[in-house]
């Protein structure tokens, strides 16, 4: 079966372990972005079975009629939002979107982003190779207040290492999410005023949907102090759009990390908080390193190996 895999960014597919379990199929990786449908149409017009990386590549309608040999879609993780499933029903493409993958990956990018923005790591660094020595202040976290926006997989995780910093811990969400953080021994916010307001660092770990989009809204971060740090690993949509980078020339909150972004991936450096001073700002790292990769990839090759076995595995449903 001719296998296509895109967006395997760094060249990593062909090392993985897991690799060596499609010898006998026709592999073909592509590794620069698709940066038109047409492009990713002409990408994946031999594609049998196409494997996706995370939500990398949309494929909507568009696409998915103009790929006739196309017949299995293999996603890594279980996120289906940026696949046109009733277009795929109706051509008859299998899609299949399993497991692989744990929530540490994302948890520990997160306090790597909350100490580099609260220590100005990345500047510091910048200025060192320029030849000049300590160029700012950084803040300390032990007896500063976290605060968590949903407590789930990797909320949870991110509360815990705040709590071994000495940080005390806030947490905001749904009515299940408050109660799975008080049932762990944290503290639930008052309000969502209250948790925006007493915050000094934020970090954001809700899932992307038509509940979550924009909740986030920019009275919220009109809300937080001048030296609070909004962190996010999760999803951009979840802040109400241009509400973030407004909120940070306004100075509430002072300071940002981030790890997604509204139209991934970011090419050219075209993204307005990359402009800006007080943000650090990464590639969404959340998710990529090796353990990761061999989980969603595994994963994603087993399901092929399922459907040209006539043996689908993690059918989507609609």
């Amino acid at each position: 079966m001719q296998v296509t895999v895109i967006d395997d960014y760094q060249d990593t597919f062909r090392s993985l372990d897991c690799f060596g379990k499609l010898k006998g199929h026709d592999v073909k990786v592509w590794h620069a972005p698709a940066e038109t449908e047409a492009a990713l149409v002409d990408m994946l017009r031999d594609a049998e079975a196409v494997i996706l990386t995370q939500q990398r590549t949309p494929m909507p309608r568009g696409v998915i009629e103009k790929l006739p040999k196309l017949k299995m879609i293999s996603q890594t993780g279980r996120n289906t939002a940026h696949l046109d499933l009733v277009a795929c029903k109706e051509r008859g493409i299998v899609v299949s979107a399993g497991g692989g993958g744990g929530p540490n990956a994302t948890a520990e990018l997160a306090w790597g982003l909350i100490i580099a923005a609260a220590r100005h790591i990345p500047s510091e660094v910048q200025a060192l190779k320029e030849g000049r020595w300590q160029t700012s202040l950084g803040t300390g976290l032990a007896g500063k207040t976290l605060g968590i926006y949903a407590f789930g997989r990797i909320g949870s995780l991110v509360a815990r290492v705040g709590a071994a910093f000495g940080m005390r811990v806030v947490c905001w969400g749904r009515e299940g999410s408050l109660a799975r953080a008080r049932e762990a021994g944290f503290e639930a916010a008052a309000s969502q005023e209250a948790f925006f307001a007493e915050a000094d660092v934020i970090s954001l770990h809700l899932p992307m949907n038509k509940d979550t989009q924009g909740i986030v809204k920019a009275s919220d971060l009109a809300r937080m102090k001048p030296s609070a740090i909004l962190v996010n690993t999760s999803r951009a949509g979840i802040v109400e759009a241009g509400a973030l980078v407004s909120a940070l020339k306004n100075g509430r909150p002072g300071r940002a990390a981030v790890d997604v972004y509204e139209v991934e991936p970011v090419l050219r450096a075209d993204h307005p908080l990359l402009k800006l001073n007080n943000v650090v700002c990464t590639p969404h790292l959340g998710y990529v390193e090796k353990d990761t990769y061999e989980a969603l990839f595994t994963a994603a090759i087993d399901q092929v190996l399922g459907f040209a076995a006539g043996q689908p595995i993690n059918v989507v449903s609609i």
